[in-house]
């Protein structure tokens, strides 16, 4: 089988999602990086347009097609890749795991999202990504405080998992109180030394300061 291709950034908190999602698959891959803060944006050139027509990463090539938007290929890596599964088998437990993923990727990622700096403003910044993130964390600690056990849902590393750690990653980066959030804090510590996650760290990535 060849190896899939991993279009990534070492900051992109929704590349992080994917690595973290291959690594729980065991599903090898090489990565290729695209540099997104380049002054030119290598994300804008024809190139990667072909590869995906958003100018965004993460981009994934497997079993010869190209998958773009991180959810989308989390979804297609757990219905093709039946082992290590990252959603429960109980109903009730799917949906929870489906709505932590939606606050971070619907609510608070894309308000974070750097692309936007242009149009808030240097000065606002700031206050604006802590806004967001304060907004989507109250709603996350209500519902992991009666969901989560070791992690999101339960006792088992789900897709919410994956895409909580990048998302306090970004917290922290932007200055939030995380005392504010004991649960999602307490998962996370369970998470940090996690081998996956700690493997598909930015810090372990090529481009990253800490790499080079």
């Amino acid at each position: 089988m060849t190896k899939a291709i991993l279009y990534s950034y070492w900051r992109s908190s929704c590349s992080w999602r994917v690595r973290i999602g291959l690594h729980l698959k065991e599903i090898p891959y090489e990565m290729r990086t695209v540099d997104i803060l380049k002054p030119d944006g290598e994300q804008h050139t024809s190139e990667f347009r072909k590869i995906n027509p958003m100018s965004k990463v993460p981009a994934l090539h497997i079993d010869n097609r190209t998958l773009i938007e991180s959810m989308s290929i989390l979804q297609y890596l757990e219905e093709t890749r039946p082992q290590n599964p990252l959603m429960p088998k109980d109903l009730r437990e799917r949906i929870r795991v489906r709505e932590i993923c939606e606050v971070i990727v619907s609510g608070i990622q894309p308000l974070q999202n750097i692309g936007l700096k242009e149009h808030v403003g240097d000065e606002n910044w700031l206050n604006w990504t802590q806004l967001w993130i304060n907004k989507g964390f109250t709603a996350l600690e209500d519902i992991i405080s009666t969901t989560g056990k070791e992690y999101c849902v339960g006792d088992n590393i789900t897709l919410a998992d994956c895409c909580l750690v990048p998302q306090v990653y970004n917290a922290k980066n932007y200055r939030v109180n995380m005392s504010l959030y004991p649960s999602i804090s307490r998962i996370n510590k369970n998470l940090e030394n996690h081998p996956a996650f700690l493997a598909t760290h930015p810090n372990n990535q090529p481009g990253s300061p800490k790499t080079n």
